[in-house]
């Protein structure tokens, strides 16, 4: 699929940025080179550098938004942005601007919602060793709680259809985002694709905004909360098996105890692994009562995303 058979869609890349002075230039005009139809977004948050006025001087749109990181960033563009097909990539030049039409013609050749660039890294730098682990781990996890269809949940290089940005509530602040874009996806169950994409290094100096331990802590928790908010009956049945172990080992001594002598002696013991085991069927009452919340909540969000055209069929409209 060429430039020219895109020409029908109103296409956006949208671009969060964070003091990226020293790539944003090069990542605007990479864009304006391989899309040249496509409309520029760059939505600065809070730089402390030059990047707007690089970006504007670039041909981009620059706006911005106040509130710090990045899934703020994102909820913003998904709600001010207005096209057919979002390109959605970082201002630091580590991903692969020629990739873009590639990426863009599978999502309309194969009617998807979402297309994800996965990083293949060419040069150690590209990808610390931490940063490579977490992703492996994270993936991991998300594949075993929510389904196995990605091979990168933090890519942060992906193409959006129209009806999945605006059906994406976007609840995140910071990078946990591409956790919650991957989840929403998986969890609607969406026609999705991944695409091989190249991976480089930074320019010199431009440095990462993404700190190994504590957004790694901050996405584990993401995926935490979304595994209670999106299959509560299984998280609540897991917290439901661990108290219930617990009280029977408790009171397996005080039962033994009483078939042996017909008496309680340790009673504090034998209330507390009452109390523990009432405290797990409670537990699995409340996973059994959000679950049915959740399945409600889930077909809402199934119908607002089934409001808009898909991308088939606007270029069903269109040919």
């Amino acid at each position: 699929m060429t430039n020219a058979s895109l020409a029908g869609f109103e296409i956006a890349v949208i671009l969060p940025c964070y003091n990226e002075e020293a790539a944003i230039g090069a990542v605007v005009e990479g864009f304006r080179r391989e899309l040249p139809q496509a409309r520029i977004y760059v939505y600065d948050n809070n730089s402390k550098d030059k990047t707007s006025q690089v970006a504007a001087a670039a041909g981009a749109i620059v706006r911005s938004e106040t509130l710090q990181g990045k899934g703020n960033v994102v909820r913003r563009m998904f709600a001010d942005v207005d096209a057919d097909i979002y390109l959605m990539c970082d201002g630091d030049i580590t991903y692969d601007a020629a990739s873009a039409p590639t990426l863009i013609a599978k999502l309309i050749a194969e009617n998807l919602d979402m297309v994800v660039g996965c990083r293949v890294d060419s040069e150690a730098a590209a990808y610390r060793a931490g940063h490579r682990f977490g992703n492996a781990l994270f993936t991991g996890f998300v594949a075993n709680l929510f389904g196995n269809r990605f091979t990168d949940i933090l890519s942060g290089y992906r193409v959006f259809s129209r009806r999945y940005v605006k059906s994406f509530p976007a609840l995140s602040n910071g990078f946990e985002i591409e956790t919650e874009l991957t989840v929403h996806a998986l969890q609607l169950r969406m026609p999705i694709g991944e695409l091989n994409t190249p991976y480089g290094a930074r320019l010199e100096g431009s440095t990462s905004k993404l700190s190994t331990y504590r957004d790694g802590f901050r996405i584990l928790l993401m995926i935490t909360k979304l595994f209670k908010n999106e299959r509560p009956l299984f998280f609540f049945t897991i917290i439901f098996a661990l108290l219930a172990l617990l009280s029977l080992g408790l009171s397996l001594p005080v039962l033994l105890t009483y078939l042996e002598t017909g008496l309680v002696p340790r009673l504090p013991t034998a209330v507390l692994a009452a109390s523990t085991m009432l405290l797990g069927f409670l537990a699995l009452t409340c996973g059994l009562i959000l679950d049915t919340v959740t399945h409600g909540r889930r077909e809402l969000k199934r119908l607002a995303y089934l409001t808009v055209p898909s991308v088939g069929a606007m270029l069903g409209k269109r040919t």
